[in-house]
């Protein structure tokens, strides 16, 4: 099929009057031409998808929050909760946020769920396509990584994003590994890292349990164990979209392990402290 370089045919808004029924110049490509048959009423119309512009997703709808990481000596571990909040709405109260990748590799996302299913099957094909070449090669956490920057810049660049902040986390060679990535393509590596809420209260609690051990090498799975449920406490604490369920993931040279959902013990008798906000 030949381009079509006449301009009107490429497609424009659709105007606030059914006048532009009569008009060719909003349809896209050239089936637009004869789309309109004789006979088919405007309402008709206006349900065949096929006839309307293409649209992307503008905001996400059903949503996860915050997703903590942090590496240790020998490892990285990574937790989320469970919760998939349509609007304010806690709707779905046993999503998995936490995907394993390969053997050496766990993902975890942070906001859109449609568009972490669609991330989820994506490195499905990925994984079967790297086994259909049985050449002795494994992903590893920094190739899942350079792939899904990739893959998110260019949905970026698109303007159809998918709306995810997507961390990385694995071990391969007995080297952690823990990476960032936006729906931007903006992406880094850190020794801790938090999306959304987490961003602004469980980063300085990951940050100064770093600082005290002197380093992520002097960090114990045991001490790191306790470092991410006092993070997801504060969480559940304070962010009005988190529940009190979670999964922990942990990532060493021996394998890939995700915890079972569990909860956390809370004790809400400091608000009675609080001063202000109406209280």
């Amino acid at each position: 099929m030949g381009i079509d370089y006449f301009p009107g045919n490429w497609g424009n808004p659709r105007s606030r009057d059914d006048g532009f029924l009569d008009s060719s110049d909003y349809l896209p490509g050239r089936a637009a031409v004869d789309a309109r048959k004789p006979g088919l009423s405007c309402a008709d119309y206006l349900t065949n998808p096929a006839h309307l512009p293409r649209q992307h997703t503008q905001q996400p709808i059903v949503t996860g929050t915050s997703v903590i990481g942090i590496r240790f000596k020998g490892g990285v571990m990574l937790a989320a909760d469970n919760l998939a909040s349509y609007g304010s709405l806690a709707r779905f109260r046993d999503v998995e946020r936490l995907l394993k990748v390969g053997d050496q590799t766990v993902v975890g996302a942070s906001g859109d769920i449609s568009d972490l299913q669609y991330i989820q099957h994506m490195l499905g094909n990925l994984e079967t396509r790297e086994a259909y070449q049985d050449d002795a090669h494994t992903l590893g956490p920094r190739n899942v990584f350079e792939y899904l920057c990739r893959v998110m810049y260019a949905r970026r660049t698109k303007v159809n994003p998918l709306w995810n902040s997507l961390v990385i986390a694995g071990v391969k060679n007995d080297e952690p590994f823990l990476g960032y990535v936006d729906l931007q393509g903006t992406s880094y590596q850190s020794p801790s890292i938090a999306t959304g809420f987490g961003g602004h209260l469980a980063q300085p609690i990951l940050r100064k349990a770093i600082d005290l051990a002197g380093g992520v090498d002097n960090l114990t799975e045991e001490a790191t164990i306790k470092i991410i449920d006092d993070a997801m406490r504060v969480l559940y604490y304070r962010d009005a979209r988190s529940l009190n369920k979670f999964q922990r993931a942990t990532i060493t040279a021996t394998g890939v392990t995700i915890t079972e959902p569990y909860s956390l013990e809370t004790d809400w008798s400091f608000a009675e402290k609080i001063q202000g906000y109406g209280a």
